[in-house]
């Protein structure tokens, strides 16, 4: 399915923070074309981490999962772009990093599924939700310009 401009919620883990992978993992994102609008580090709440995962409730897993996202710091960002939850997901890999093609951030940097480095909504109705579980309206940076219109504009100036 095609989609225009759209949002996606991205989290690089506690396993990636802790590893100092945050960086490499926005540079993959920026460098495919997707633009941060959004980014925080903060330690997720037991109330976000419900929220978060409420669709894993009663699941044999969903006390580790959250146990996991609430062991360390994680960085949650707002990506925006073409086909933005597709795009973002293509390049994490598959949730399993030994099933995950190679070169995809899980690929590269994760050994387990259950520290897979980074989450990745998986449709444009998750990404709402979940942006909204970790962003105020006011946090996203929707209208700014990238370096290029700005120095086109500068030269328009003169």
């Amino acid at each position: 399915m095609v989609h225009s401009e759209e949002r996606t919620f991205v989290a690089v883990k506690p396993d990636g923070v802790k590893r100092g992978l945050t960086g490499e993992i926005i540079r993959r994102f920026e460098s495919k074309g997707l633009k941060v609008i959004a980014l925080k580090l903060l330690n997720v709440t037991q109330e976000m981490a419900e929220q978060h995962y409420a669709e894993h409730v009663g699941k044999p897993f969903y006390p580790r999962l959250i146990r996991y996202i609430q062991s360390g710091p994680v960085v949650a960002m707002v990506l925006e772009g073409y086909n933005a939850v597709q795009a973002a997901r293509h390049l994490m890999g598959k949730t399993n990093p030994n099933e995950a093609e190679v070169g995809t951030i899980r690929s590269d940097f994760a050994m387990v599924m259950e520290y897979n480095v980074v989450h990745g909504s998986d449709s444009v109705e998750s990404a709402k939700r979940e942006i909204d579980i970790y962003f105020k309206p006011e946090e996203l940076c929707e209208n700014y310009k990238n370096m290029s219109e700005l120095v086109v504009e500068d030269l328009d100036v003169e």
